[in-house]
């Protein structure tokens, strides 16, 4: 993107430079000095992706928007820039989306005169979203702002332990995208993914701690730390499940266990090992086939003491689509009876092909919403990941 460096640069001084609280009158004010904006708003996402949260002074003073049925919306959805002419008094409102690596924060909305709006100067406020979207993350360890603008209302204990654990909501790179979300999202319990990528892998964990509340919580920080522990002491998946299952065993005594589908992904050859030790599922979309696929089980983590685990193996090729799933899933059941999984979630994944991953999980869980007619009494994670795989110029 080709962006007029004496702008972006002073924007960015600015920026990098000004009080975390301060990120959206920081750019609020370059972007009126620079192309003559006269409104600057930020929208954030919130935890259940179903709304836009104005960053305004907090609690709450202004409504929030809904991604399904606002322009803003639109250009959170396409992650493209969308604009909408006013004709009252001739500007130009454009929705920008503020976005890093993939992971979806929310909207940047700026209005200003028609004929500041030329492709080079979208393409430069389309640089500054981005940009401010790097320096919301940094801002988050020093102030709570922009946490508290996702929230429709008050997450429970658990459900905050179990979102500040995730890496976040999506991420995107050449070869793979994904995205994760968790219900109900204000308070959630047990369910939590977790994903680290180095140049040439990826690591993937699902988890689902058993029980409720803020005892789900605990035993899944336990696990999911202790994943990450040993993940980055740089040892094999298979060693990463049997060092966290010591770890639960030695803080439960087998009374407690957490469920947890492991797998690390050769980003060169596609080549997948997986550790299956519990409940969460794999189902796979490959051309128009949408199937699960079946690993050997082996026992939850900290239900026995050092428990030995063994990785398997499948392959992965460019095109696949891996939806990951929980048993508050594809065990919920119908008016009649039915278990999703048995017929509706391959169909509600058909139905979810035309979008992209960072989508899937929120468009899947509707439809899980429309098929069960009672309020869950478990938690439900669906996490997507799409692998494209690496051409050869890319290894090179």
């Amino acid at each position: 993107m080709a962006l007029t460096v004496t702008h972006f640069q002073a924007v960015e001084r600015a920026v990098r430079t000004g009080a975390p609280h301060e990120l959206l009158s920081t750019v609020r004010d370059a972007l009126i000095e620079h192309f003559e904006a006269t409104e600057v708003d930020l929208l954030v996402a919130d935890y259940g992706s179903t709304v836009l949260q104005p960053v305004t002074a907090l609690p709450h003073t202004a409504q929030p928007l809904a991604i399904q049925a606002s322009p803003e919306g639109r250009a959170f959805i396409s992650q493209e820039p969308y604009g909408k002419y006013i004709a009252e008094d001739g500007t130009v409102e454009l929705h920008l989306p503020v976005t890093v690596r993939g992971d979806r924060i929310g909207i940047l909305t700026v209005r200003l005169p028609e004929h500041r709006c030329t492709p080079q100067a979208v393409d430069e406020m389309t640089g500054l979203a981005e940009l401010l979207g790097h320096e919301i993350l940094v801002a988050e360890r020093d102030t709570d702002l922009y946490l508290q603008a996702r929230r429709r209302q008050r997450l429970t204990l658990a459900a905050e332990m179990q979102w500040q654990l995730l890496p976040a909501r999506s991420c995107a790179r050449q070869e793979y995208a994904i995205g994760g979300q968790l219900e109900p999202a204000y308070d959630i319990h047990g369910d939590n993914f977790d994903w680290a990528t180095t140049a040439d892998t990826l690591t993937l964990t699902v988890t689902n701690g058993m029980g409720e509340g803020i005892h789900a919580s605990l035993l899944t920080n336990l696990a999911v730390n202790a994943l990450r522990n040993a993940r980055r002491a740089g040892i094999g998946i298979a060693d990463q499940a049997a060092l966290a299952d010591q770890a639960i065993y030695a803080q439960y005594q087998g009374t407690q266990y957490v469920s947890t589908l492991l797998l690390f992904f050769e980003i060169a050859t596609g080549r997948v090992q997986v550790v299956d030790a519990g409940s969460p599922q794999l189902w796979r979309q490959r051309d128009k086939i949408v199937e699960r696929v079946v690993f050997e089980a082996q026992q939850p983590l900290g239900m026995f003491d050092e428990t030995l685990y063994e990785a398997q193996e499948f392959q992965a090729l460019p095109g696949d689509r891996l939806i990951f799933v929980s048993d508050g899933v594809y065990g919920a059941t119908s008016g009649a009876g039915e278990a999703y999984e048995e017929r509706a979630l391959a169909r509600a994944i058909q139905a979810v092909s035309f979008l992209p991953a960072a989508a899937v999980p929120r468009a899947v869980l509707e439809e899980l919403r429309a098929y069960r007619d009672a309020d869950p009494d478990d938690d439900a994670l669906v996490v997507c990941l799409d692998w494209f795989g690496r051409s050869s110029a890319q290894s090179h």
